[in-house]
């Protein structure tokens, strides 16, 4: 970013304190109408934010706009000062994560979509070798498409999110890999024609963290202290189960065959040797009603 648009970035923000009493803080708009996929982000950072001691508003972008454009933004400086952001590590090389896993690792829970009734080839795998046998797909310019290919995996890709759901429908490929926290709203959505397959999950160690511009040093410190209070008071957690505890009963995720992936996108960062950021019902077992 050049030393005009930073002065630019400062004096707009400067602005903004003045103008509302409340420091602005910029959060992706949904894709589209009904989107509800970062509802739990956006109240997972107004969370970490009210931990601060500092006045921040988050307010919705002007415009929608895809995974990669959000990256583009935050890198120029422009349009919106933080995203949840699925990691790569290009992505942590262009902005500055907070590196505490959003949902706790659920990104690298996957069960899949399919037509209904016709789950019957799907029973059958049990192995990744089987998997590399199914035709399935994901987003263009999802990180989870360059994991499954490292995996050996074959991945159709198409470039926009609703079209996915009609490529299946119209059998273009036959397996739409979703994490555990997506599945049910977008099967809802989809109930005449699509179901969630009942026999396999895949896994991988996965996430996205809130990512900000580089230069925005102040902003990140305070994301991740505020988060670093959620989870030591506990309202972290409550506010993950609060949105997924309903969807991990309803994954029954220990009667599935699962089949784990590896993940090249991992970085150094990755806070693997912090067990409580990452949920894992094989060693905490699903939330009671």
């Amino acid at each position: 970013m050049s030393i005009v648009s930073r002065l630019l970035v400062c004096l707009g923000l400067v602005w903004q304190v003045a103008a509302t009493g409340a420091e602005v803080v910029r959060f992706p708009k949904p894709e589209f109408e009904g989107d509800r996929r970062s509802d739990y982000a956006r109240q997972l950072l107004q969370l970490g934010l009210s931990k601060t001691g500092r006045d921040y508003r988050i307010e919705p972008a002007a415009v929608a706009m895809s995974q990669d454009r959000q990256v583009r933004e935050l890198e120029a400086g422009r349009t919106i000062d933080v995203a949840p952001i699925p990691s790569s590590i290009e992505r942590e090389k262009r902005l500055l994560p907070i590196l505490i896993p959003i949902n706790k690792g659920m990104l690298g829970w996957r069960l899949g979509l399919i037509r209904k009734g016709e789950d019957g080839p799907l029973a059958r795998v049990r192995t990744l070798e089987d998997l590399k046998g199914v035709r399935l797909a994901q987003g263009q310019d999802w990180p989870d498409t360059q994991i499954l290919q490292a995996n050996g995996i074959p991945v159709i890709t198409a470039p926009r999110y609703e079209g996915l759901f009609k490529m299946l429908t119209a059998k273009r490929f036959d397996y739409f890999p979703r994490s555990v926290m997506e599945i049910w709203e977008e099967q809802v959505n989809n109930a005449d024609q699509l179901e969630v397959e009942p026999h396999l999950a895949l896994h991988y160690r996965y996430d996205a963290y809130f990512m900000v511009n580089r230069q925005n040093t102040r902003l990140a410190k305070d994301i991740n202290d505020g988060l670093e209070k959620a989870l030591a008071d506990g309202s972290f957690d409550k506010l993950f189960l609060q949105y997924y505890g309903d969807r991990l009963r309803q994954a029954r995720l220990d009667t599935r065959t699962v089949i784990e992936l590896t993940n090249p996108l991992l970085t150094p960062g990755t806070p693997s040797d912090r067990p409580e950021l990452w949920y894992d019902f094989r060693r905490t077992p699903p939330p009671p009603k």
